[in-house]
């Protein structure tokens, strides 16, 4: 039998990282600045995806309201940024302890519901964040505002694109390897049991709520992280990054590449971003594609793209194992 380590889908996430670190040095060799701006915006945006997969893929909490913690993390940037703050670690903590309040907040009153009325009221709480950030004219309001000074960790500005792309690139890989354990922990295993059949778990006697909640908290603080890394992308902070739709982007890159999955967010960013940059560049219809194409992904396999790499690993692997079979069986009839 294959051995697992040789499959598709387990060899595709270090072949992903390291070809996605060797951009900076393609793009300086190309002389292509934009690459590594994309590249970074890529990954930000997979750290959200990742982060919401948390509540969405583990939890089965089907949130519209993500995009508020994005907003949290770019505000707490650009907000201690114009009173002069650039420590990079006095913006995390505020970003985190925001981010654990809201979320905290936002969480315990969300999770009184269940199906449409837990997205409804997700997206309340998001639409609320958008509407008090517009309402505060001196910061800029629906015009958002500039980051003057970028931020700072141990005398390391994240001045420049290529500066984002690598913290991003390293909180990703971080990232993907602690919800590999978190996937398999107890805490995450009664998190995917509470998706498959909440009655259940309740009645071994597991607070369910509890897991759920803690789920949600953890997937707004790094959906903050990202917010901060895109407003130091960006040098600029917007309302925008709080509408609905960034919410609904970051639920379809997480279907898309496979959720529940650990690195299914990762592709699923990385094909919603790079169709939507490539069908820009042929055609201003391009929406009207890219629905179709989401379309068909979502009609093809339910598992998302990592899905395909699995079946593709399943079936390497019976190929060799019937390869193994005749070859011993044809070794067995020579004797």
């Amino acid at each position: 039998m294959m051995n697992k380590f040789l499959r598709p889908a387990q060899l595709l996430p270090v072949i992903l990282m390291l070809v996605l670190a060797a951009v900076p040095t393609v793009a300086a060799a190309t002389n292509d600045n934009f690459l590594v701006a994309f590249v970074a915006r890529v990954l930000i945006y997979a750290i959200a995806a990742s982060a919401l997969n948390i509540a969405l893929g583990f939890g089965g909490l089907v949130s519209l309201g993500h995009a508020l913690f994005i907003g949290i993390g770019m505000y707490s940037v650009s907000l201690p940024a114009y009173y002069g703050i650039t420590s990079g670690w006095a913006q995390l903590g505020m970003c985190v302890v925001a981010c654990v309040l809201v979320g905290g907040l936002t969480g315990q009153i969300s999770l009184r519901t269940s199906g449409i009325a837990f997205i409804m009221i997700t997206l309340a709480f998001a639409q609320m964040g958008y509407f008090v950030i517009v309402s505060l004219k001196q910061y800029g309001g629906d015009d958002g505002m500039s980051v003057p000074t970028p931020s700072e960790f141990f005398g390391w500005q994240l001045a420049t694109p290529q500066d984002v792309f690598y913290a991003a690139w390293l909180l990703l890989a971080l990232l993907v390897y602690w919800l590999t354990r978190l996937r398999n922990s107890p805490f995450g295993m009664t998190l995917r049991g509470g998706r498959q059949n909440d009655r259940r778990v309740a009645s071994v006697g597991l607070p369910l709520q509890r897991y759920q909640l803690t789920a949600y908290v953890l997937s707004a603080v790094f959906c903050g992280i990202a917010g901060m890394l895109l407003a130091n992308l960006n040098a600029y902070a917007s309302p925008s990054s709080m509408s609905w739709m960034v919410s609904g982007e970051l639920i379809v890159m997480v279907v898309l590449g496979g959720m529940g999955t650990v690195f299914g967010p990762v592709l699923g960013t990385l094909a919603f971003l790079g169709i939507e940059e490539v069908l820009k560049a042929y055609t201003e219809h391009w929406m009207a594609v890219f629905g179709l194409v989401i379309l068909a992904v979502a009609m093809l396999g339910k598992t998302g793209i990592i899905g395909w790499f699995e079946k593709l690993g399943a079936s390497l692997g019976g190929a060799k194992e019937r390869s193994a079979r005749s070859a011993l069986a044809a070794r067995g009839s020579a004797q």
